[in-house]
């Protein structure tokens, strides 16, 4: 004879800071009576096993505190313990633990892992760039924050052999990580008004930002004795 043994069923979740995450938990192939659903929690922001949620036949109840983020959407009858967690943040990564009480057979549970990432902060600068012959910083790209960390690159069609750029990354306690990008160039009439365009992806972002900037090279003036101006280039 072939007897099916139970299962919980479990799996990993992973969310965007902010948005609502899916921790979801079955029991199949159960025969006995099933007595309690139970959720733990050993996260980033509760580092201590925490039992924070109970279902029963007749009523749902947080514990230790309510965290009325978490919703029960799955049902008792059908064996389905899952639950709904909204605004998500970076403390509730970790991992939850759904526990099925079975009688007289006890405890069946299953881990279900949750991983949050955290979209960057974009910023693009520019500088206020004087004609020159020696090697400046034109503009910067910031990607702030991020997890996983962000992916930085330009894109400059026909400023390939006239700049360079240079990505440094700096991982903060959090586990976020913020990478700069820094283009360097010599401020020339060659590169005055040409569009240079950074691109940060990240799986965190639902598509790649695009952000675009106009080089603009300025002519310096001097001043001298008689309310005198001299122009120092002459491009324009």
């Amino acid at each position: 004879m072939c007897f099916t043994a139970l299962q919980v069923i479990g799996g990993n979740a992973t969310v965007v800071q902010g948005e609502t995450a899916i921790l979801p938990c079955k029991l199949t192939d159960a025969t006995e009576l099933l007595t309690q659903i139970s959720w733990q929690r050993m996260t980033r922001g509760k580092p201590v096993n925490d039992n924070f949620f109970t279902v029963t036949s007749s009523e749902t109840q947080y514990i230790n505190g309510k965290d009325r983020r978490f919703k029960f959407i799955g049902n008792f009858d059908a064996h389905n313990g899952s639950l709904r967690l909204s605004d998500v943040t970076l403390l509730d990564e970790g991992s939850y633990s759904c526990i099925f009480t079975l009688f007289p057979s006890g405890n069946h549970r299953t881990e279900i892992p949750l991983n949050v990432l955290v979209p960057p902060v974009t910023n693009i600068k520019d500088y206020h760039l004087f004609m020159g012959n020696e090697e400046v910083l034109l503009a910067t790209c910031t990607a702030a924050g991020s997890r996983p960390p962000a992916e930085v690159k330009w894109t400059y069609s026909t400023l390939s052999e006239k700049v360079k750029a240079i990505t440094n990354s700096t991982q903060h306690a959090d586990g976020t990580t913020t990478t700069v990008s820094s283009l360097f160039g010599v401020p020339t009439r060659d590169i005055d008004q040409q569009l240079v365009i950074c691109v940060v992806t990240s799986s965190a972002l639902s598509k790649a930002e695009t952000l675009p900037l106009t080089l603009q090279v300025h002519c310096e003036y001097k001043y001298f004795p008689h309310f005198y101006f001299h122009q120092l280039c002459e491009f324009y």
